[in-house]
């Protein structure tokens, strides 16, 4: 797996649903979405972006299995959470609020799990990362 190409391809489609949710909240949507416009813009395009950038930088082993790890807890934690946040917030099905609840939990959790994939990584691997 590329995970550069992954990571980018995945951002670049946060990206388009962060602005299009954030141009139907300009249109008049109301502001129920704007903190789920601001996970999918914070943690689906930037944050997994910067991922792909800091991949594509520092030469990670490609048969890291904490960089796997990394790349797959980071992609189904922002799915879960953002998913879960619009389902919490909107609750379009009646009677799965506890569900919506703990997918919006779950999905955090494995986000915040990538989150520390990562700085193990940074730490682990510091050595990749200098200036030169």
């Amino acid at each position: 797996m590329d995970r550069t190409r992954f990571l980018v391809k995945t951002s670049a489609v946060y990206a388009f649903i962060g602005a299009f949710i954030g141009s139907h909240i300009a249109g008049g949507g109301g502001l129920q979405l704007s903190a789920i416009h601001a996970h999918i813009l914070v943690v689906g395009w930037l944050s997994l972006f910067a991922f792909a950038m800091f991949y594509k930088v520092f030469p990670i082993p490609k048969d890291s299995k904490l960089a796997t790890a990394h790349v797959w807890s980071s992609f189904i934690g922002v799915f879960g959470l953002t998913l879960g946040m619009w389902l919490y917030y909107t609750n379009p099905i009646p009677g799965l609020e506890t569900f919506s609840t703990v997918f919006f939990i779950v999905g955090g959790t494995i986000l915040l799990i990538a989150f520390v994939l990562f700085l193990v990584i940074a730490f682990k691997h510091s050595k990749f990362i200098t200036e030169d």
